[in-house]
């Protein structure tokens, strides 16, 4: 709730930093996304009392980030005076979703090649 207030909400009276680093909100919305996979999938998992490893759960995850992060883009967009939706925030929210996925997987998902 909290990030989607703040996604729809209007800066436009808030000052702006001196430091003006090109795409920097690119890295921003990468390492959010990323963060909410990676948090969302060990915090769900550990209240399910399930083992690190429940792929489906992942799964669900990483959708529910993606879609989120359409939506909210798509809001921006229609919903709101002030602010826009930019495809390529949507990108990197959905590229920061999928390689949470990849760095879990990575951790937990692998088999032991010793047999």
């Amino acid at each position: 709730m909290f990030v989607t207030f703040f996604s729809l909400f209007s800066f436009s009276d808030v000052g702006t930093s001196s430091i003006n680093i090109p795409h920097i909100d690119k890295a921003v919305h990468f390492t959010f996304y990323f963060g909410v996979v990676v948090l969302g999938y060990m915090a769900i998992s550990k209240k399910r009392g399930v083992g690190a490893g429940e792929s489906k759960l992942l799964w669900y995850i990483v959708l529910f980030a993606v879609l989120y992060g359409i939506i909210i883009e798509v809001l921006q967009h229609v919903a709101t005076l002030d602010r826009h939706g930019d495809p390529l925030d949507a990108l990197a929210n959905s590229t920061g979703a999928i390689v949470g996925m990849l760095v879990l997987r990575f951790l937990f998902f692998r088999t032991s090649s010793l047999k």
